[in-house]
């Protein structure tokens, strides 16, 4: 019987969901079943194509941000509050699973504790390695304790500061949250401006002075915005949207920080990009927003920009080309990757 790979998808949003319900379907293929494991209330996971292991949530409050804080924490960890029930039942149930199903590889995606318990475990662990500097001692160990790792983004996109030993033992899997788009999509010369779930979302009234700086492109907004006031005709709020691909395919430039999931899509679709990256541990979105700057695949701009600097930023971003980014994409990121994955299992099992 083949083992089952188990594949943990910690509290960082739909993206990442997203890629590890791709992962497990092109494992499917593989015959290899895979059981996706997490806290996935108000997420979508209809999509899986094999158990779903719910866990506990282990958050102290919705303003959890992975650490906490506790001077005497072990160096090995971000997060291990004491006297948390969620926490004790979420490594709970992880290790009574592997137990009981002896798996092939547990993915990380991501978290050093879960990745430290996967050794702890006896079990082989594939660790997911977002970009950014990631060599404090809680990322070094984890790293350390896995059996590969896993970027998923393009090795040519791998930016901050990276051991050698780090990359040597990386799979660099492409983009991973969905396959390209393929046909290239006709532009309508409208302006999307994306805001996630991760930041501060749009100010309406910053908006407003964009969209009057260029009158004459329509500007339409996906996710939040705050504030109040008259909005002029050629700027369009949508409000959250489930799925952002079906109003960047007419885009002729999108507009937004340097997370997965838009750089994801923005590269799917062969989207011209004006990159506003946001704060982000370990400088995560401006190692990649500097990557993408150094290919050509994008107009990089740190901080809201001025009223007066919008129209000279939109120009940029129209003249660049999208063939840069489209190049970005690779159509079989998707199967290479889990066959690398499916390699990974027969080696380590």
């Amino acid at each position: 019987m083949t083992r089952p790979v188990g594949y943990y998808v910690h509290h960082q949003g739909a993206g990442h969901l997203q890629r590890a319900i791709a992962l497990a379907r092109a494992l499917a293929a593989f015959g290899r079943p895979c059981t996706l494991m997490g806290s996935f209330a108000g997420l979508d996971i209809s999509g899986a194509p094999g158990p779903v292991l719910d866990l506990p949530d282990d958050r102290l409050d919705r303003s959890f941000d992975g650490q906490d804080g506790a001077g005497q924490r072990p160096e090995c960890f971000h997060y291990v509050p004491l006297n948390h029930p969620g926490i004790r039942a979420r490594m709970g149930r992880i290790a009574a699973w592997a137990a009981e199903n002896d798996p092939a590889l547990i993915v990380v995606d991501v978290s050093a504790e879960v990745a430290l318990l996967a050794r702890l475990l006896s079990v082989p662990s594939l660790v997911v390695r977002l970009s950014g500097t990631r060599t404090d001692p809680p990322h070094l160990e984890a790293f350390r304790a896995a059996s590969r790792l896993l970027a998923p983004f393009p090795e040519a996109l791998d930016g901050g500061d990276v051991p050698a030993w780090m990359r040597e033992k990386t799979i660099y899997g492409g983009f991973l949250g969905g396959a390209p788009a393929g046909a290239v999509s006709e532009e309508d010369g409208r302006i999307v401006v994306v805001f996630g779930r991760g930041g501060e979302g749009g100010r309406l009234e910053r908006l407003v002075q964009a969209a009057d700086a260029v009158p004459d492109r329509a500007w339409h907004v996906l996710g939040p915005v705050t504030g109040a006031g008259a909005v002029p005709k050629n700027l369009h709020l949508h409000g959250w949207v489930t799925d952002v691909r079906p109003h960047l395919a007419p885009a002729s430039l999108v507009i937004g920080g340097a997370g997965d999931g838009l750089v994801t899509a923005v590269v799917g679709l062969g989207k011209r990009f004006l990159c506003l990256p946001e704060p982000r541990a370990y400088d995560e979105q401006d190692a990649k927003a500097e990557a993408l700057e150094r290919l050509g695949a994008a107009v990089v701009q740190r901080g809201w920009p001025a009223p007066t600097a919008w129209a000279p930023l939109v120009a940029r971003g129209l003249a660049l080309d999208p063939d840069v980014v489209r190049r970005l994409a690779e159509p079989d990121a998707l199967a290479r990757t889990a066959s690398a994955i499916e390699t990974l299992c027969r080696d380590v099992g």
